[in-house]
């Protein structure tokens, strides 16, 4: 048979090339999702647009209009800002109002819109197929300017990554696409979302990529988040300006300063010092919110024990209430009027104490913004220290507030890239691109595996909403079971492992090894030499698509898949771990010469756990009937 001869690329019309492209996978999925990425942006920017205005209003409405308090603005007007004291009375009855009608909405319309935005998208990713019902961004956009508005510690983009998210994953419904589609649309909307209320585009498409996993990207979702970001961004600045949310000192003629080595290592303890603070966030905040989950009160009392626990630290240090992007500006303006070396030790935890209090409770808002506030405390608490115990030092306090923000919400968020990029944008502060690389990396190596948003998985390889891995139904196993469940612990790989139905050599011609695969169910087959070793494994369809002058050829020269091998006396919980760190869903089982056993599969371990659950209900059951 003559392979017929294909055509350099060189050699190809222009009119040829251009078949070929609009032809290809990349043209069809760019041709579907440019115009769906414009919608979603366009949505997502009136979301933002709408949620900013609303939460305008009922901040004044509760926080001003009941407590009489207002934060700093953001812009060169808050050098002329006068804080007021707000009475603890006042200070209760807004949070305690806001609280109770934001609860009441959302336990009656949507319940799924309480609790954080953020990581309720990043559920809905990865374990519900990107469901979220229609009326939710409505309602999660009504009940977080209530909170936030009312004076709780919290943050807009939780909201608005509910909000932007849902309206794409609406569309999507709309038009009846594929659940992945779904999927995408969701990551999109929350990102242009985002990236449209922080004036940040450009971190915003990333934050659509990277948001979902500890240590991964989404890549596909990169294309049309870069547009989507664009458009919501456009909407949204053509309503409120272009003007970034901060504004900062001009830095640039301290760039060699800020780039020496010292000022590097400083920048770098920086980094440390929010990665360690990270575990105290994380930890605060897991214990409170399950404090108010195994507490016996009707649900819409609970928010309100969190309120007034919030107006109380707030009557004591008002710097911890609402969005806080205000306090953020003094002190990139270098105004300390209010805070006090004492004040400024405390504020970074009296922060994570209120926001944990405010969401934990099951209050409705982000924690992407108060980590921003916590992170320009300890950037200027660091300032603080360094001035007073450090001769000669004079740097001016922005570059510490900038570096602080990225840091901690690079580690604690583990979104490193998207906010160097993000907080960059907010305040037009690229001088400290080299400096954020040090600081943000460090934190986030330093905080591991824990992050603020705990439905982010550590890779695709884990999540559910890549259908072309079972590892993500093994990650929803052991988040339901526990990694240290007995059966981890005591099952040996020789109990559950199958021996496989055919079992093709090295020598065997395809031919040969077709004929024989094509007799039996499976696609997937292992591969053996001459005594009986371990060589790879060998796809039907690999098989399928070589021409007909190969098939004579021995099968060790086709391309074969390099799956990990372990011992049949290993544990399961081994082989989960391995399964894991080599992002495959099965494993070859080989003695110490490496002869192939057999094969250990996802299946086998979710089998293995449904005949154990099943056997025990047996069990039940029959005890019941005697």
């Amino acid at each position: 048979m003559s392979v017929p001869r294909v055509a350099p690329v060189e050699e190809l019309s222009f009119l040829d090339r251009f078949r070929i492209f609009i032809h290809s996978r990349e043209f069809r999925f760019m041709e579907k999702w440019i115009p769906l990425a414009i919608i979603i942006g366009f949505l997502s920017g009136l979301g933002a647009v709408a949620f900013e205005l609303i939460l305008d209003e009922i901040y004044d409405l509760f926080l001003y209009g009941i407590a009489g308090f207002r934060e700093p603005p953001t812009g060169i007007e808050a050098l002329r800002y006068v804080m007021p004291r707000p009475s603890l009375l006042l200070l209760a009855a807004s949070l305690l109002l806001g609280a109770f009608l934001s609860t009441a909405i959302s336990l009656l319309v949507a319940p799924e819109a309480g609790g954080e935005g953020t990581d309720a998208a990043i559920e809905a990713y990865h374990y519900k197929d990107a469901e979220i019902r229609a009326r939710v961004p409505f309602v999660k956009l009504l009940t977080s300017s209530l909170t936030i508005g009312s004076g709780g510690s919290a943050g807009k983009e939780g909201p608005i990554a509910q909000i932007g998210g849902g309206f794409g994953a609406t569309l999507v419904e709309l038009l009846h696409l594929t659940p992945k589609d779904r999927r995408l649309a969701l990551a999109i909307g929350m990102g242009s979302g985002i990236g449209a209320i922080f004036k940040a585009p450009f971190g915003g498409a990333l934050l659509s990529s990277e948001l979902f996993y500890i240590a991964d990207f989404e890549p596909e979702a990169l294309p049309p988040a870069f547009i989507a970001s664009i458009v919501s961004y456009g909407v949204f600045a053509w309503v409120f300006s272009l003007r970034p949310i901060f504004v900062i000192p001009d830095l640039s003629g301290l760039l060699a300063e800020l780039n020496s080595p010292l000022m590097l290592f400083l920048f770098g303890v920086l980094g440390l010092i929010n990665g360690l603070l990270g575990f105290v966030h994380i930890f605060t905040y897991e214990n409170i919110e399950r404090f108010f989950q195994r507490l016996r009160v009707p649900r819409i009392v609970k928010p309100l024990i969190g309120a007034f626990a919030v107006a109380v630290i707030g009557w004591f240090a008002p710097q911890v209430l609402g969005g806080g992007y205000g306090w953020i500006q003094l002190l990139l303006l270098d105004d300390t009027r209010y805070y006090p070396l004492l004040l400024l030790a405390l504020l970074p935890f009296l922060k994570i104490l209120a926001t944990s209090l405010t969401i934990g409770s099951g209050g409705s808002g982000g924690m992407f913004a108060p980590t921003l506030v916590i992170g320009s405390f300890t950037g200027a608490l660091f300032w603080s220290l360094l001035r007073l115990y450090m001769p000669g030092f004079n740097l001016p306090l922005a570059p510490f507030v900038v570096l602080g923000m990225m840091s901690y919400l690079g580690g604690v968020g583990k979104v490193p890239i998207s906010v160097i990029l993000m907080v960059s944008e907010m305040t037009n502060g690229y001088v400290l691109f080299v400096p954020s690389l040090i600081s943000t990396t460090i934190a986030y190596v330093v905080t591991g595996d824990m992050s603020i948003f705990p439905s982010q998985v550590y890779s695709r390889g884990e999540s559910p909403a890549h259908e072309e891995s079972r590892l993500g139904l093994l990650h929803i196993l052991i988040r339901r079971v526990g990694p240290d469940h007995p059966v981890f612990r005591e099952t040996r790989v020789r109990d559950v492992m199958v021996k496989p139905t055919l079992i093709l050599r090295c020598s065997d011609t395809v031919s040969d090894a077709l004929a024989r695969a094509l007799r039996t169910p499976h696609r997937t087959f292992p591969v053996v030499d001459d005594q009986g070793r371990y060589v790879g494994l060998v796809e039907l369809q690999d098989m399928l698509a070589l021409p007909e002058d190969r098939l004579d050829m021995e099968l060790c020269y086709v391309d074969m898949h390099r799956v990990p091998t372990i011992e049949p006396h290993a544990r399961l919980k081994e082989a989960v771990d391995r399964m894991f760190d080599y992002e495959s869903d099965k494993l070859v089982v080989v003695d110490s010469e490496g002869r192939l056993l057999g094969l250990l599969t996802v299946k086998e371990i979710i089998r293995l756990f449904a005949h154990r659950k099943l056997s025990v209900s047996e069990r039940r059951r029959r005890g019941e009937a005697r």
